[in-house]
């Protein structure tokens, strides 16, 4: 009995796997596919992978609990759906044949998930934005008034200026002691007009500004202050 469970794996393994997406699974709902067309487009697909590609009523009903007339149905409403068409392909040999395809399912669900996709960056986003205005507020020691909420609302709207990099700029404010909009707005200017669109761009613009040549360092035990560059002031 041993050599018998061998045998069996290895004509499963045969058969061929019928692989389905998950993707399939958690979407197919959402295309308004109900679960008897589900298991119709399963069977179908069972079908294609093992080269047929054109699996008649009879061969469905051979191999399903469905009636020829329910096949019929799940099939016409697919079809009406588009998510469901008849090809015309060539074989390796130029032999022209019919194949079903259910490219525009796929595509479908490909949108479904780009869709959710884009919400779930959207709603990031605007949780990001939302701890904008909490770390102002935090540093600030006070609610924001409305026109500065709207300042900070322009910034990232109008000026399309990422929360990482007003971040970065209020950090930059806190460090220079110059806690005001204005100070900020300028930082932010300048970035955008040095093209420094990333954290990394905000180090090395930073740095370049912090750097103290050697000779005119101020001795550590002397002083902790650190050089800052002033926003405000217009410089080429």
């Amino acid at each position: 009995m041993k050599h018998q469970q061998p045998d069996r794996l290895r004509m499963w393994t045969e058969q061929g796997n019928v692989t389905i997406s998950q993707l399939f699974f958690q979407h197919y709902k959402k295309c308004d596919i109900q679960d008897d067309e589900a298991l119709l487009i399963l069977h179908m697909m069972a079908f294609i992978d093992q080269g047929n590609h054109f699996p008649t009523p009879d061969d469905l009903v051979e191999r399903s609990h469905f009636s020829h007339e329910q096949v019929s149905r799940h099939m016409q409403r697919l079809f009406q759906k588009g998510y469901l068409s008849i090809q015309q392909r060539y074989d390796e040999k130029g032999v022209l044949f019919e194949a079903f395809s259910f490219h525009s399912l796929w595509n479908r669900i490909i949108d479904l998930l780009l869709t959710e996709l884009k919400n779930e960056q959207e709603l990031t986003q605007k949780d990001h934005e939302g701890e904008i205005f909490s770390l102002f507020e935090q540093e600030f020691g006070r609610f924001l008034s409305p026109m500065e909420s709207e300042t900070i609302s322009m910034w990232m709207d109008q000026d399309q200026q990422t929360p990482e990099l007003i971040r970065a700029a209020l950090k930059e404010a806190v460090l220079a002691q110059k806690m005001s909009l204005r100070y900020i707005d300028r930082i932010l200017f300048e970035w955008k007009k040095k093209n420094v669109k990333t954290l990394l761009d905000v180090e090395k613009q930073a740095n370049q500004f912090r750097t103290v040549p050697e000779r005119t360092a101020i001795p550590q035990s002397k002083t902790n202050k650190v050089p800052f560059y002033n926003w405000l002031e217009e410089r080429d």
